[in-house]
C-alpha cells in the first residue's frame, strides 16, 4: 500500500467530521507528506507557539514520540542488542520502549528560554533554539493563531536562512506567518480559540497518518 493511500481514508473521515476544514484538504495533505520526507530521511520536526499553542506544540510531541493510536514495538535487532548488552534488564528496556518520530517542543527549557530573554531577546528564543538544533532536512512547524506572534516569525526567518522547510500553523487571516512559510494551514476561523480548536483536529490526523506510514 502506497503513502497517499494509506493517509487517504482517514483524511477523509477528518473532512467528514469537520467540513470547515474541506477547503484545506490539499495543505493538509501536503504537511503530511512534507513530514513524512522529513522523518524517512532521518530529519526531525520543530515546533514552536505561544500560549495554547505551547501546548499544541507540546500535545504534538508528545503523539509522534511515544505510541498513539497502536504499539510501536521496537525492532527484533534492538532487542536483541538491549538483552545482550544490558543482561536482565534488556528484556524490560525492550518491552517498554516504543518507537519514536523525533519532534522537539521550543517552548520548554525553562532555564535556557528564561537566560536567553534576559541576557539577549525575549522574541529571539525560538530562533535561537532553531539555530542550534536545526539543520537541513528539518522541518520547523510554527503555530500562530494570528499569524503575527513575533518570536515565532524569528524563527520562520532563521528557518528559511538555513534551508529548513516550514509549515505555518494559523488562522484564517494569516498575518505575516503565511509570507514566510513554505505552506500556511490557514483554519477558516480568526476568534483565537475557534482557530485552536480546528487546529487540534489537524494536528491529531497528521499525528495518525505518520504513526500508520512508520509503524
Amino acid at each position: 500500500m502506497s503513502t497517499t493511500q494509506q493517509a487517504t481514508p482517514s483524511l477523509h473521515h477528518l473532512l467528514e467530521r469537520y467540513p470547515l476544514l474541506a477547503s484545506l484538504e490539499e495543505d493538509i495533505r501536503a504537511a503530511f507528506f512534507m513530514l513524512e520526507r522529513c522523518f524517512r530521511e532521518g530529519s526531525k520536526l520543530l515546533i514552536c507557539g505561544n500560549g495554547g499553542s505551547a501546548a499544541d506544540a507540546d500535545h504534538i510531541v508528545g503523539e509522534l514520540m511515544k505510541g498513539y493510536l497502536k504499539p510501536r514495538p521496537v525492532p527484533g535487532r534492538i532487542r536483541e542488542a538491549l538483552k545482550n548488552t544490558s543482561g536482565n534488564h534488556g528484556e524490560y528496556l525492550a518491552d517498554h520502549l516504543q518507537g519514536a518520530l523525533p519532534a522537539i517542543s521550543l517552548t520548554g527549557h525553562p532555564a535556557l528560554g528564561s537566560a536567553f530573554s534576559n541576557d539577549v531577546a525575549p522574541d529571539m528564543i525560538f530562533a535561537q533554539q532553531l539555530y542550534g538544533y536545526g539543520r537541513p532536512g528539518d522541518v520547523l512547524l510554527g503555530i500562530s493563531t494570528s499569524g503575527n506572534a513575533v518570536n515565532v516569525l524569528n524563527a520562520l526567518r532563521v528557518a528559511r536562512a538555513s534551508g529548513i522547510q516550514s509549515i505555518g500553523l494559523t488562522g484564517e487571516k494569516g498575518g505575516a506567518l503565511a509570507e514566510l512559510c513554505d505552506l500556511a494551514i490557514r483554519v477558516p476561523e480568526t476568534l483565537t480559540p475557534r482557530v485552536q480548536e480546528l487546529h487540534l483536529p489537524i494536528y491529531h490526523w497528521l499525528c495518525e497518518a505518520l504513526e500508520q506510514c512508520f509503524f
